[in-house]
């Protein structure tokens, strides 16, 4: 006798049949009619149950052939795509093949675009975007819009697969994030060279950059001073930007009034990336317009009472330090040159908020300023501010002569005894703050949708546009 399982286990007994009604058939192993009935449901209820968690933990992964056709080299490359599906997936994907072309039909973010927009997202090794995202501050730093675009588009529905269709091609290169320098800021020595080589990748591969010199592709340049890649403004003049830029869109932080070398490139003015995240803990549940403001005058950042000459240059044009000797122990104004990593706490509370130029005249500051609810008193002579067409920046902000800094007391004050209700009430309009976030996925009127809407109006750039238009 074998001991299985609690039980005992009879071997080679021989069937036993018993003839008539209300008797039981025995068979081999000593089990019954109705005992072999219910092992059998039995075992096929454990099939089905182990069917059924081997199909939901197959649909959690697909696998899906997308052809990529390169022109030149005479065969299509077939690469396999792992999709994640689930409860953790933020877009619901449904893709399907029809001849030369994939469709993928996700909820739209491109409602109200002026004109349908089809954008390319090139695939490129991850050493010129993702695997600068294992230092956290390349995505969350001022320059991370680079970072914040390329995710947006990934999952928007503007993005196409398949490049014939394509308006415009985004070429998602990380340039902001080689944090190797020892003042905390990302050096940009390696910007060119990295670019370089993208567009290098690209143009082997597929035939788009060759077929338009450029022309319709997209490229982030979210630091200083824009494509020319430098934070000193001399030398990003001297530097220019590369000449296998100078035919492309650049989406730029940098911008101003006039002609400069570093915009003299066919690109969109952006915001500085700000967390959306942020913005809302520090409104908490309180919107703008509710929030208790018992700060007149605020700034908290690098501010030199000796400002150093570094080859000619002095920071922020000395405007700073202007800011500290004049009114750094005036009461009305909360002047504080130490870091705090809660000072957007600090904004909220405050009526009016200097954002003065650094290196370059456009601040992050800006931004929070304007999503918190704070008065933004521009500094910076010549600045050219983002999406100036959607926002009202002169309803809703203040711009000081960098000469007239001494004169802000008079100026705020003669400013709150007229207009400052008018100007709040603008400012604090939901649209503008919106204009100024990168939000995840896209929301209609955010930064990336402005910034699509931008693009938009340059599809005169795009060769799918002109062959259409010449049938």
């Amino acid at each position: 006798m074998a001991k299985i399982l609690g039980g005992t286990l009879r071997r080679n007994k021989p069937c036993v049949f018993a003839e008539g009604l209300g008797k039981q058939r025995f068979f081999r192993h000593g089990r019954s009619e109705r005992g072999q009935q219910w092992m059998c449901y039995r075992y096929m209820g454990l099939s089905a149950w182990i069917f059924l968690s081997l199909y939901v933990c197959s649909s959690l992964f697909t696998f899906d052939w997308k052809p990529e056709k390169v022109r030149g080299f005479g065969h299509e490359i077939r690469r396999s795509v792992v999709r994640p599906r689930g409860l953790a997936s933020s877009v619901v994907v449904e893709e399907s093949f029809s001849p030369g072309r994939l469709n993928k039909n996700v909820f739209s973010d491109a409602s109200g675009l002026s004109s349908d927009l089809k954008i390319y997202v090139y695939n490129l090794p991850s050493k010129y975007n993702e695997d600068w995202l294992v230092d956290s501050r390349c995505s969350s730093h001022l320059f991370a819009a680079e970072v914040a675009i390329h995710r947006a588009l990934l999952e928007s529905s503007v993005r196409v697969f398949d490049p014939e269709e394509a308006d415009f091609f985004f070429v998602p290169v990380y340039v902001s994030c080689n944090f190797s320098t020892s003042n905390g800021f990302p050096s940009l020595g390696h910007a060119r060279p990295l670019l370089s080589s993208a567009v290098e990748y690209i143009s082997n591969i597929m035939p788009y950059w060759n077929r338009s010199g450029g022309v319709d592709h997209v490229f982030a340049a979210t630091h200083d001073h824009g494509a020319c890649f430098h934070a000193m403004e001399d030398v990003a003049v001297s530097d220019g930007i590369p000449s296998f830029l100078q035919r492309s869109i650049i989406l730029q932080t940098f911008g101003v009034k006039g002609k400069h070398t570093c915009q003299d490139v066919e690109h969109v003015q952006i915001p500085p990336y700000v967390s959306p995240k942020s913005i809302q803990a520090a409104l908490g549940s309180v919107t703008p317009q509710n929030q208790k403001r018992d700060i007149w005058v605020f700034f908290r950042g690098k501010m030199e009472i000796h400002p150093k000459n570094i080859s000619g240059r002095i920071y922020s044009k000395g405007v700073r330090t202007a800011i500290w000797q004049k009114f750094g122990h005036n009461r009305k104004f909360y002047i504080k040159r130490k870091r705090f990593q809660d000072y957007q706490s600090e904004i909220v509370r405050s009526v009016f908020c200097l954002c003065p130029l650094g290196w370059a005249p456009w601040s992050p500051r800006i931004v929070e300023s304007v999503a918190l609810g704070c008065v933004p008193v521009i500094i910076a002579d010549n600045i050219s501010l983002p999406y100036s067409d959607v926002i009202p920046w002169h309803n809703i902000s203040l711009t000081v002569p960098e000469r007239d800094v001494a004169k802000l007391g008079k100026l705020l004050e003669k400013v709150a005894a007229t207009n400052l209700t008018t100007i709040q009430r603008n400012l604090w309009k939901e649209t503008n703050s919106q204009a100024l976030l990168f939000t995840d996925p896209i929301q209609q009127g955010d930064a990336t949708w402005q910034l699509l809407e931008a693009l938009t109006r340059k599809l005169g750039r795009s060769h799918r546009n002109r062959t259409l238009s010449a049938l």
